[in-house]
This record gives C-alpha cells, structure tokens and sequence, in this order.
C-alpha cells in the first residue's frame, strides 16, 4: 500500500500543537509533550478510522493510548514529588539559556520523531481501512504489551523506592534482574509497534521512516542507559554493594553479559 501521506501530515500537526508545552519548559519537549504526542494521535486516528478499526489494530491503538496516558501521568506526580525537585531543577538550569531558534529546533525534531514512531500504527489502520488483514500486528501487540507492562512496573517499584530510599540506589523488583528494565520495557514496546506494521511497509517510502523511528528511540534508550550509569557512578561508586550490584546485574538487556555501557561516548542528559 502506498503511505497516506495526508494522514501523516495530520500526525505531524497534531505533535506540533502538543509539543508546544516544550517553549515554556524545555525538558517538556520529551517528557509531557512526548507522552501527549502519542496518545493524541491514538485518540485522533481512532476517530478517522473508526468504521475499519477492530481486532488487533484496536488493541494496537488502545496499547498506544495506555502508553501515552500512563507515561504522561507518571511524569505529572513525579514532577510534583520532592525527591525528584533537584533532578528537575538541574534540569532547568540545564536548558536555561537555550535559544528561541533551538527551541524551534528541537520542536520540529521531537514532533518529526513523534510521528515517525506512531507511523507504523497508522500504515496498519490505513491497511485494514482498505480490507488488508495485517498480519504481523498480534505479534507486535503481544510484544507492545510486554513492553508495556515492563516499563510501567519498573517506573512504579523505582518510584516507590526512592519515596523511601532518597540516597540509595533502587534494587529491588525488576531492578535485581536488569538494571533499567524502565528502558528495556520502553525499548521492547517500540520495537513490538514497528513489528505490528510489517505487513503494512509495502514500499521503501513506509518501510524506511518506520524503521529510523524505531532505530532512532532504541538507540536514545541505550544513550539514557549509559548516561544514567555515569550519574550512578559518580553518586554511588564508593559504595562497596553498589559495585557488586554493577558486576553482577546486567545494565539493560536481562540474561546478557553486557554489564557496562561506560564505554560509549553516546549518553542522554
């Protein structure tokens, strides 16, 4: 099928309006305005598609949806909890003198990537639309739904932790078997959206942005691993079980050998 470029337009403009928070705060941009952006679009393109939305491409739709609310209202009660303030107001003195021309810059870039990675639920509500059964979306839905539900718990069993233990590292739950399955969780859930729409990438012209998308936020999730490890290094490095911790539980896949990602010169701040 050929890419419903007037429809990709609409999710362009739809990230543009909800990212706009991002001018007043920039750190917005991919946080709030991040997890508004998908379930926006959830909500939009269920509504121009639904007279053909069913089956799997409704529960790939609502998966999105549960995504974008979950994640934009775990940011909110972070956003007002005291243990996060410095981290948030770091945050601020960071992006403090980012100019109007790179705010721009960074609107235009979150809202392109907003939209590429919503696009391979768009090309298979388009499919369906058009009476193509695709049939790699119950896969990618089951994988969305792994994803999903890893993330989310790593978030909460984190959240909590730090309620209690504002000066410790969090070890516990997820945390004893992968060291940011929080990541790990959001990694899978994007690969399992670009795996629903398989079917759907007929051509390079859907193919090719559906898989920059997904590449895009798998490698910024390995960045934001490797940059929270050098913050943890310099918070805790003295402490003698924080290095046991680091020896022996894998940083972001569970079950690998791959304990330390210090080495990469790429890291998200």
């Amino acid at each position: 099928m050929t890419v419903p470029w007037h429809l990709v337009g609409l999710a362009f403009l739809i990230c543009l309006a909800v990212s706009a928070p991002g001018f007043r705060r920039v750190y917005y941009f991919v946080s709030l305005c991040y997890a508004g952006a998908i379930a926006a679009q959830s909500l939009a393109f269920g509504l121009v598609f639904h007279d053909t939305v069913g089956g799997w491409t409704l529960l790939q739709l609502a998966l999105l949806l549960v995504y974008g609310v979950r994640l934009g209202g775990f940011l909110a009660i972070r956003e007002r909890n005291s243990v996060y303030a410095k981290e948030l107001a770091g945050a601020e003195r960071r992006t403090a003198d980012v100019k109007l021309w790179q705010k721009v810059a960074i609107w235009l870039g979150v809202s392109l990537l907003y939209t590429l990675l919503f696009l391979p639920a768009l090309l298979t509500l388009s499919l369906q639309a058009a009476g193509v059964w695709p049939a790699s979306t119950p896969l990618g839905v089951m994988v969305m739904f792994a994803g999903l539900v890893i993330e989310g718990v790593a978030d909460w069993q984190k959240y909590r932790y730090k309620q209690a233990n504002p000066s410790h590292y969090c070890d516990v739950g997820l945390y004893r078997m992968v060291r940011c399955p929080n990541y790990f969780g959001e990694m899978l859930f994007w690969f399992g959206v670009w795996l629903s729409g398989l079917s759907a990438y007929a051509t390079v012209a859907a193919w090719l942005p559906a898989t920059l998308g997904m590449l895009y936020i798998e490698v910024l999730m390995i960045a934001a691993a490797a940059g929270l490890e050098r913050k943890q290094d310099e918070r805790y490095g003295a402490q003698p079980d924080y290095q046991d911790y680091v020896r022996t539980v894998p940083i972001l896949f569970p079950a690998t050998a791959i304990y330390s990602l210090r080495k990469l010169r790429l890291a998200f701040r």
